[in-house]
């Protein structure tokens, strides 16, 4: 890279780092340190939060979507995009958790269920974390020299950032990472709008074998993997799996309100468009090079360098990118990578550190930590995890597609706490035995899939069957597994998870006897120990009408005006797109039309539309941020520090007292004090 290149990447981190060495004197008590002491407002969860999708194995894993199937996977991505958005703006899952003030999801479960259950979902969780965040690191293979030097780096400027002021750090430094990145992506983006050929491009993604289509989703079914049933399956496991996953769970419990938990996530619909629309056009960039005759060889040359076929595959488009991102534009494309990688990586050793003081360590303690020491076993165990990490990393060989790698691990966790977290959130008469039930059904169905997919799954069998070598059973197991393994990762998800709701209902059914006080759990009522109303007057929502908008889409009367028309302006922008799917594919089963239609389809509504968008979006989003970080070290300056708020659970509730700097709750526009 030139000089200039290696300014650009660099300037961000140091500002960053100033940042993370300012924000820790902010840093009181042990809420502060897991959840940010809740404080935060709704543009610095969103976009803090998103830095976790912009790391380099994000990179990898949409190119090794995209050169595969292109924008066709895309059409059928429309069908989530209505249900995605009801899940959101109804705070499903996210707004009750919020409710129960637990700092990590095994404290709700406690809290909910049991101790012994917490301790098996904490241990459960850091286990399958751990996996997953070491496939992070071990993208791009220990082979390469330079390799283990670049990761310890990483690992130890992110380990430096999570230590120094733990979530509060975490949370403003990936924001301000955030703010920046945001713009680099619309520089980026129009950079390669005035740089590519649309017309090469254009006959790169026509020439396509039938079947695989990069334009058409209706001559697109022989790809494997990624196709319609890849997007339907994988709709039901995300609504199913909401919040489950924990490699962001400090965020989970920062919002200053559960009402700025579900904007957050609102908020971050909008904040998509900059980042989908630049990887789009990066995505197309890079395959129209590698379309060329010379390009492509260039590439090939290149990639010699890497011994591991699998790595090499996985880096052929990034590469691609690397021969043809001019000076400046390469240095921007680094730093935000690189910013995606401290911020992405910051998330996972602060969520899988504090899983385990919190849901391992502290409930097995007899004898409660001072919050001093406290601190201190939540800094060493960001240690421990990143020591973990890096030898992961520099020791394991990624032998699957990372997309599939990141549902297959993921789903060993979720594909039973997800029936535990909606039912105890949602269902009174949920049970522990319940729980218990559909936590190991999933689990272990979806981690039997894990196994059964692994190549060395058949050579276990053939080693264990001994004088049944020939047996008819084992041939057709030996015949089934491996590579030959019928179900992929999506799928063993998506079985898994029916597998648990129903054991949990079923055993939640047969052995409750007494349901379980829900206001309680959710400190409503005479439980209350926070307004749920964010600091502005609210909107008052019709309540006898038998149906209204704004049932149907989740707005109550803790929105307002402004929330409202957010809410309303992405849930009609996804109708939209839901009738030109139906419309659409009508259209087209009645009189097809030609591939050159869908790929003019695509230039306007892939990348032109999308691009209008991210620039409005980048300057809303960024006055945002900035309007959102006062208002939250002003809340860290004033709030008031209940040392008895570390996560711990006595007689089935928190341990915290009433908190002194929640904001005041405020009915028709008055505040009520």
């Amino acid at each position: 890279m030139h000089i200039v290149d290696w300014l650009i990447v660099f300037t961000p981190v140091v500002v960053v780092a100033f940042i993370a060495l300012y924000t820790r004197r902010y840093l009181k008590s042990v809420a502060d340190f897991l959840a940010g002491g809740r404080n935060a407002g709704r543009y610095l969860l969103c976009t803090a939060k998103s830095e976790m999708g912009a790391g380099a194995v994000a990179y990898v894993s949409f190119f090794e979507m995209f050169q595969r199937s292109g924008f066709a996977v895309r059409w059928w991505l429309l069908l989530s995009i209505p249900v995605g958005l009801i899940v959101t703006i109804s705070g499903f899952v996210v707004y009750r958790f919020r409710q129960t003030r637990a700092l990590t999801l095994a404290q709700f479960f406690e809290i909910r269920y049991s101790r012994k259950f917490r301790l098996f979902t904490g241990g459960l969780a850091l286990f399958s974390g751990l996996l997953n965040f070491g496939i992070t690191l071990a993208l791009g293979g220990g082979a390469v020299p330079t390799y283990l030097v670049l990761m310890a780096c990483f690992l130890g400027a992110c380990t430096f950032f999570t230590i120094s002021g733990g979530q509060i750090t975490v949370m403003v430094s990936d924001c301000v990472q955030g703010v920046f990145s945001q713009v680099f992506y619309l520089i980026i983006a129009i950079a390669v709008v005035l740089a590519l050929s649309w017309s090469h491009a254009r006959g790169v993604l026509l020439a396509q074998p039938p079947g695989h289509s990069m334009v058409n989703p209706f001559d697109s079914f022989s790809v494997k993997d990624f196709n319609i049933w890849y997007v339907l399956m994988g709709l039901f496991a995300t609504t199913y799996g909401t919040m489950a996953w924990q490699n962001s769970a400090g965020f989970n419990s920062a919002a200053a309100t559960p009402h700025e938990a579900r904007m957050g996530g609102v908020l971050g619909s909008w904040r998509a468009f900059a980042l989908s629309t630049m990887m789009v056009l990066l995505g197309v960039w890079a395959i129209t090079y590698l379309g060329e005759p010379a390009g492509a060889a260039g590439v090939a040359h290149a990639l010699e360098r890497i011994p591991d076929a699998q790595t090499a595959g996985q880096m052929r488009m990034a590469m691609g990118l690397s021969q043809i991102l001019p000076i400046g534009i390469k240095g921007v494309f680094v730093s935000v990578v690189l910013m995606g990688i401290l911020g992405g990586d910051g998330m996972h050793l602060h969520s899988w550190s504090s899983i385990f003081i919190q849901d391992v360590v502290l409930p097995l303690r007899k004898k409660p930590l001072t919050v001093s020491q406290h601190l201190t076993l939540l800094r060493l165990s960001v240690v421990g995890v990143a020591i973990f990490a890096f030898t992961f990393g520099a020791l394991f060989h990624q032998t699957e597609y990372v997309a599939m790698w990141f549902i297959v691990t993921m789903a060993s966790y979720i594909g039973g706490a997800g029936a535990c977290i909606i039912g105890g959130l949602y269902w009174s008469r949920g049970t522990t035995a319940g729980a218990w039930t559909g936590l190991l059904t999933g689990s272990i169905l979806s981690t039997g899939g894990i196994l059964l997919r692994q190549p060395a799954s058949a050579g276990v069998i053939e080693a264990l069957s001994g004088k049944f070598h020939s047996h008819p059973f084992t041939e057709f197991l030996l015949g089934h597994m491996g590579k030959n393994f019928p179900l992929n990762g999506v799928e063993i998800s998506f079985y898994a998870a029916l597998a648990a709701l129903s054991s949990y209902f079923v055993v939640s059914l047969l052995t409750c006897r007494t349901p379980h006080n829900m206001d309680r759990l959710l400190h409503r009522g005479q439980y209350a120990v926070e307004p749920e109303a964010p600091d502005e007057p609210v909107i008052s929502t019709p309540k006898k009408s038998r149906f209204h908008i704004y049932n149907l889409v989740g707005i109550d009367e803790h929105f307002t005006r402004g929330d409202r028309w957010v809410t309303l302006g992405i849930f009609y922008w996804s109708l939209l797109w839901l009738l030109v799917f139906v419309v659409g594919s009508v259209w087209y089963l009645i009189r097809p039309w030609p591939a050159s239609v869908w790929v003019n389809y695509w230039l306007v509504t892939g990348i032109a539309l999308p691009l209008l968008i991210s620039v409005a979006t980048t300057i809303w989003f960024t006055i945002g941020c900035w309007i959102d970080l006062r208002v939250f070290f002003r809340r860290l300056k004033t709030e008031k520090v209940d040392a008895h708020d570390d996560g711990t659970v006595d007689h089935g509730e928190s341990a915290i007292a009433q908190p002194a700097s929640a904001a005041p709750v405020r009915e028709n526009g008055k505040q009520k004090q």
